[in-house]
């Protein structure tokens, strides 16, 4: 027997899903190290195993994990990091023998969170544990970084949490979260990433991304349909000289899509006295692009220009096809109660009151016109709505153009202000550039549909959209000519 060995013993196993199986693991206590054979603890796992006994070394294949031990060193290597123990790995010739605790923790922690020494129990716990953070993608995008983990389930409010480090590391923390350490790690590294690492503890993992340079702001949140945990690093503008280029190119406003709602077969709401929104709708629109092409140098892109029925999904279509660098969407509103009027600008966001849930689903309404409706299927969970919008990165830059029309509007419009406001409408999702969503005013509301008939208040609506507009156009290239 080896030298120095006090007493040999054996440790049980202990198997939380399966609690009659019965198991275990030779030992041998030396000082104050209890050490665990090799050959028993892969074979309580029914893990794969590579033996080199005589040259004192041991691949395991567990979990997807390579983790090699070498008696008379103190280092574990799992997956090509190293990690230390206290105490050497020991051989007797015929096995090599494994400092137990330490070992466990570093396998727990690394490799293997089913596998653990309970005080308590004085056994060896194995528990079959699947994971639910099963890969990682990176994208670029203008402003930043988007990191997707892909999940088996949804985690609960307050069991996601980040952190940025000075020394140019971000670290993300998922309670509850155990994840497949080796598919993370073999993610394509791009945008701000240049690294990642994955820790384990318990049943808590935390992913830690190395960053190429700072970062202004992040956020994080949890889309389903498919389940997936979202971060998005914000970088600031002065990334560098070539990052300052291409967001200049990204953002020069040379493209403005309008939006004409419904159309076609579908006439949307009307007024008391037969005014169609249909009409209402193209005919700003219309106004609007002439203003734009007149008034600056941007190209105007019309998602319709005459009386046709175009689906939701296609308008955001032409907008990114055609390049586009602002979405306008213009709509006239409803109400059962016909005193209400006023009007009001919406970004893209699950509705926060009853009046922007009920009017996005008045307009939502109008995919029961479409012949592939089943398109919309996977859009009725809130998050993944989120989801669209943060996969674009605009949220920041919608909530601008918004306020910047409404402003202009209440300075032209003899209606009441009804503020911005977000809601979850379909036409918005996938629309990779900043959006806004204008409700010009109610024609259930009688005196504003007869507002709404006369040319020259749309040509104020048309007007002050336009400035808005503008200003924004001016706001975002002056600060890019600036950091130039």
């Amino acid at each position: 027997m080896l030298a120095g060995v006090l007493s040999a013993s054996t440790v049980s196993v202990y198997y939380p899903n399966d609690p009659d199986k019965r198991e275990s693991i030779k030992t041998f206590d030396t000082g104050n190290t209890t050490y665990i054979s090799g050959a028993d603890f892969v074979r309580v796992l029914d893990a794969g195993i590579f033996s080199n006994v005589a040259r004192g070394k041991i691949v395991i294949y567990f979990g997807g994990h390579r983790i090699k031990v070498s008696a008379h060193s103190s280092f574990v290597v799992i997956d090509d990091h190293v990690y230390q123990m206290p105490s050497y790995a020991l051989s007797d010739g015929s096995d090599i023998y494994l400092p137990m605790r330490p070992f466990i923790a570093i396998l727990h922690r690394h490799a293997a969170p089913g596998v653990s020494y309970d005080t308590g129990l004085n056994s060896v716990v194995v528990e079959l544990i699947t994971h639910n953070i099963k890969d990682l993608s990176i994208e670029e995008k203008a402003n930043g970084t988007v990191i997707r983990l892909a999940s088996t389930r949804q985690f609960e409010d307050g069991s996601l949490t980040g952190w940025s480090a000075q020394n140019r590391w971000f670290y993300l923390t998922v309670s509850g979260g155990i994840a497949d350490s080796v598919a993370l790690r073999k993610a394509k590294l791009g945008g701000v990433v240049r690294g990642i690492t994955v820790d384990q503890t318990g049943r808590s993992v935390q992913v830690a991304f190395q960053l190429r340079t700072e970062i202004e702001n992040f956020e994080i949140y949890q889309n389903n349909a498919p389940n997936e945990i979202v971060l998005t690093l914000r970088t600031p503008l002065s990334y560098s000289a070539e990052k300052i280029k291409k967001l200049r190119d990204a953002w020069y406003i040379d493209t403005i899509v309008i939006d004409a709602g419904h159309g076609g077969k579908d006439p949307g709401t009307t007024g008391k006295y037969g005014l169609r929104e249909k009409f209402v709708t193209l005919d700003i629109a219309k106004r609007l692009g002439k203003l734009i092409e007149k008034n600056t140098n941007a190209k105007v892109v019309y998602t319709r220009d005459e009386d046709v029925f175009i689906p939701l999904w296609k308008r955001t279509k032409v907008a990114n096809e055609s390049n586009g660098k602002l979405f306008i969407s213009i709509h006239a509103n409803a109400n059962p109660n016909r005193r209400i009027k006023g009007f009001e600008t919406f970004i893209l966001r699950p509705g926060k009151t009853a009046d922007a849930v009920e009017v996005a689903e008045r307009e939502n309404s109008a995919i029961k016109l479409e012949e592939e409706a089943s398109r919309y299927d996977h859009l009725t969970e809130d998050s993944f709505i989120i989801a669209s919008l943060m996969q674009n990165a605009f949220m920041k830059e919608s909530e601008d153009l918004a306020a910047m029309v409404q402003s202009e509007l209440r300075k032209s419009i003899p209606s009441p202000d009804r503020g911005v406001k977000q809601a979850g409408f379909y036409v918005l999702i996938g629309a990779s550039m900043p959006h806004a969503y204008l409700e010009v005013g109610f024609l259930s509301n009688p005196l504003e549909e007869k507002q709404l008939r006369k040319p020259g208040y749309r040509q104020s609506i048309a007007q002050a959209a336009f400035k808005g507009l503008r200003s924004f156009k001016d706001k975002y290239e002056r600060v890019l000519a600036d950091e130039s």
